[in-house]
Parts: C-alpha cells; structure tokens; sequence
C-alpha cells in the first residue's frame, strides 16, 4: 500500500508542481502584455487582468501539493520537535487527520460552490466561473494524496529547516 501511494503522490505531485510552475510563467506573460498593450499601445487589454487572477487562483492550489508534500506547511511545530516515539507517531497521525479533514471540507463546499457557479460567466471572457473554482476541490483532492504520501514516508522541510 506504501509503495502505491508513493506511485501515485510522484505523478500527482510532480504535475501539479510543473502545471503551477507554467501557471506563474502564464501569469508573468500576461502582465507584462498587460503593461505593453496599456502604456505603449495606449489600448488596454480587458481580458488580462480577470485571467490572471484566476489563473493564479490554480497556480496556488496546485503548488499546495508540494508544500503538503514537503512538510513545509505551517504545523505544530513545538509539539514535532519535542516529541519521540510513539508520542511523535500520535502527533504526525494528528496533523495527518487534521489536514485530511480540512481537505474534505475543500472538497465538499468546492464542488458544492462549483456546482453553483456553473452558469455564471467572467465579465471580461465568455468563459464559466467554474473553471476558476474547480481550482478548489482539484487542488484539495491532489493535496490529499500528497498529505498520505507525507505521512507515510516523511519529508519535514520545516523542522530540518527552522532554527
């Protein structure tokens, strides 16, 4: 099971990191076309703006994943570092469960909010608004594969990290 998870949380994290990693690049694209079509070509581009937000938007739920994996999320921090043993298993299962927990909850209110967004528009582009908060439950889903991942074979960047 070990191994399958470890599988899986490869794929997933290294698309989601490579896919926000070009999302940035997009977005930098973008405002720089911004800046060039509203102060050299004195007509300002109307869609640019509104894309990069929600583009950004996907960037950071997608680059969550490798934060989760990593361990490079906020935690609790004093309790891991003291901890040994068995305690330390209890703590790294409880920060597991939290996060599982607060990724379900993601999930649910964002394909709920997906589902009622469905219809609506962006106002500079003829494009559905799910696009943009199907960010939500996307990222949840791919971070809950990476938090197993981290429970199950440990890289905790901010312990080693902190001073």
């Amino acid at each position: 099971m070990k191994a399958l998870i470890l599988a899986i949380d490869r794929r997933v994290t290294w698309l989601a990191l490579h896919l926000a990693c070009l999302l940035l690049a997009v977005i930098c694209v973008l405002g720089m076309w911004q800046v060039v079509s509203r102060f050299i070509l004195s007509q300002p581009s109307t869609f640019t703006e509104e894309a990069m937000r929600r583009l950004l938007i996907w960037a950071v739920f997608l680059g969550i994943v490798a934060a989760f994996r990593r361990g490079a999320l906020v935690s609790v921090d004093l309790m891991a570092r003291v901890s040994r043993g068995t305690w330390r298993r209890v703590v790294r299962s409880l920060i597991t469960g939290v996060s599982l927990a607060f990724l379900a909850v993601l999930v649910w209110f964002g394909i709920n909010l997906l589902w009622r967004v469905r219809f609506q528009t962006f106002a500079s582009m003829e494009l559905s608004m799910a696009w943009a908060y199907a960010a939500l439950p996307v990222g949840a889903v791919m971070a809950m594969v990476a938090v197993l991942a981290n429970h199950v074979d440990p890289i905790n960047e901010e312990l080693d990290n902190a001073q």
